[in-house]
């Protein structure tokens, strides 16, 4: 039985389906719980299968929603959902008003607006409010520090090609989670033919899939492999057990490393509506955002009032990317991922 989703009857509840690792989320979920006395019957999903599992979940239960509110640990399946109309609108009084516009990384400056679309930069919400972005990771490179020198480490997408690195470089599955993203956003900044040209680099280099991020740099740490691709929170989980990682930017080219937000997003027909808005505001409140950067997964915040408390999390140089656009390409980078690398 899934206890996590086991209702008490009489108590004011609400369902969330949780992609953000469970041990960081957990306290957050707590906070809100004492703070306004509505229980979450929490769903989380695998390292596995993260993020994938639960948008299927709520693709198979459209026609009877068991989920009130979607927080996921990427912007891209949200933006799906939401094209499918498996989201509702969340706005009016009381949402953050950086929120209905998005906020600049912080190399670009964090006390600038930018509206939807503009020159191509990322906004970190949908312009119809059917999801909000706060909390932002990087793309990264890990590497080993005790067999790679990091004035040696690879800097780039395109170092990782070199044929010093054959056989040294795992990854996640681009199938699941930010690595799928991660490759979309690739077809939609260096344009699919040359996408797949580095696909296919990766493969002469023999990388080697591996079932998540985590599971990426538990390898590096232990010497299976020298580099991975992966996402910022998991290096600093792997600093914290004190194993012997750091990590690089992935720059795509001289343009910049793909800067990830969680999103939150209200499902449609889900059963507890009014607890779900209450829930979506502490989703997207400063307070949140302060817990994450101070959280093992250190989080570069978007609202400006943290940002400020926590410039060592700022994420240098983002790519200036549209987010849509990436998830335009997903089903076409996951196939030519599997493809090429499998």
């Amino acid at each position: 039985m899934d206890l996590s989703c086991k209702k008490e009857p009489g108590r004011a509840q609400v369902v969330l389906y949780c992609s953000v690792d469970q041990e960081v989320a957990e306290p957050i979920v707590a906070q809100f719980e004492e703070q306004s006395g509505i229980k979450v019957l929490a769903k989380y999903d695998t390292e596995a299968s993260k993020t994938v599992g639960l948008a299927q979940r709520i693709r198979a239960e459209a026609a009877a929603p068991a989920a009130d509110v979607f927080w996921s640990g990427e912007v891209f399946h949200t933006i799906r959902l939401a094209r499918e109309g498996l989201l509702t609108q969340y706005g009016g009084e009381g949402v953050p008003p950086l929120r209905v516009a998005g906020i600049l990384p912080a190399a670009r400056g964090r006390d600038a607006l930018a509206t939807q679309g503009q020159d191509g930069l990322a906004t970190f919400s949908d312009p119809n409010g059917y999801w909000y972005g706060f909390a932002l990771r990087a793309r990264v490179i890990g590497y080993n520090t005790e067999k790679v020198p990091a004035a040696e480490a690879p800097k780039s997408l395109e170092d990782t090609l070199d044929a010093k690195w054959k056989g040294r470089l795992v990854m996640a599955s681009p199938a699941f989670g930010t690595t799928g993203g991660d490759v979309a956003s690739w077809f939609a900044h260096y344009g699919p033919g040359r996408a797949r040209q580095i696909l296919q680099r990766l493969k002469d280099n023999d990388v080697r899939l591996v079932s998540g991020n985590s599971t990426a740099v538990r390898m590096v740490a232990t010497g299976q492999a020298d580099i991975c691709f992966t996402d910022t929170d998991d290096i600093c989980a792997g600093q914290r057990n004190g194993w012997p990682v750091a990590m690089n930017y992935l720059h795509q080219g001289a343009d910049g490393v793909l800067a990830i937000p969680n999103t939150a997003a209200l499902v449609k027909g889900g059963p507890n509506p009014e607890n779900a808005r209450i829930l979506m505001h502490f989703l997207l409140s400063a307070e949140l955002e302060q817990m994450l950067a101070e959280s093992d997964s250190h989080n570069s915040p978007v609202h400006v009032e943290v940002a400020k408390k926590y410039p060592q999390y700022a994420i240098v140089n983002p790519l200036r990317v549209d987010y849509a656009r990436v998830a335009d390409f997903l089903p076409e980078a996951i196939k030519a991922a599997r493809e090429i690398l499998e």
